[in-house]
């Protein structure tokens, strides 16, 4: 299921507000439709070139969680966005010589896909920002042009970032390749949410599958999804 937006020519687009709610009210129904609680699904906003101004919109109508993918024009936004209840959560590719400025800058981070980055961020996060809360990236459908590691490598990384200071291992994260069907989408999903509810056993801090955008949040709320990455259903095209 696609959430909608409006973009016949000539009618007036909904307001970043009005877009919020509609989701909102769109993954409440889903939630109930499979026996979940709405509270329990975050809705982190994708503002990647989307302007301050349609940021301050968005946090106009109560959205406080942000995802960027860019490292230079997220820590722009960052400083000039002050205000003291954001959270802002990192959710592209990581280089290696960009990971001192994403633990100074961020709260979270979605995509860590090998040991070296992990001990980078843990490295260069200064203690008293308390903990980086992160996510490995998990490579659902083994595509070479996407990061994340194979579901097998999943549990071993896992268990090297709990070791490490200064980050707290909170869950996954995956970005899976296009399916037509809700059924396609689901069975998708299902190896990464069978693998967090396993992971959880081990690591009961873990509480965040990221999972889940504008074309497949049905089927990544059906399979326990806590956070849905949207973007242009929310802010409109990208400026």
């Amino acid at each position: 299921m696609h959430i909608a937006m409006q973009t016949l020519y000539g009618e007036t687009m909904p307001s970043i507000s009005e877009n919020i709610s509609t989701i909102r009210a769109q993954v409440a129904k889903t939630a109930h439709k499979y026996g979940r609680n709405e509270n329990d699904i975050k809705l982190l906003a994708v503002s990647k070139k989307q302007s301050i101004a349609k940021l301050q919109e968005a946090y106009a109508a109560g959205q406080r969680e942000f995802g960027e993918n860019y490292v230079q024009e997220a820590v722009e936004k960052i400083a000039e966005l002050k205000m003291p209840d954001l959270v802002w959560h990192f959710i592209g590719p990581i280089q290696s010589n960009k990971t001192a400025i994403i633990a100074a800058s961020f709260d979270w981070v979605h995509s860590i896909d090998r040991i070296k980055i992990a001990q980078r961020l843990s490295a260069q996060r200064a203690s008293a920002m308390g903990s980086l809360k992160v996510c490995v990236q998990v490579n659902l459908s083994n595509e070479t042009t996407k990061s994340g590691v194979p579901l097998e490598q999943v549990a071993e990384l896992c268990q090297q970032i709990n070791e490490l200071p200064h980050l707290e291992l909170r869950g996954l994260m995956a970005i899976p390749a296009a399916s037509d069907t809700l059924a396609e989408q689901r069975r998708t999903f299902e190896p990464i949410a069978i693998l967090f509810k396993e992971l959880q056993r081990t690591y009961p801090q873990m509480d965040t599958l990221s999972i889940g955008m504008s074309a497949d949040y049905e089927a990544a709320i059906a399979q326990a999804s806590t956070v849905l990455r949207i973007g242009t259903a929310i802010f409109g095209p990208r400026d």
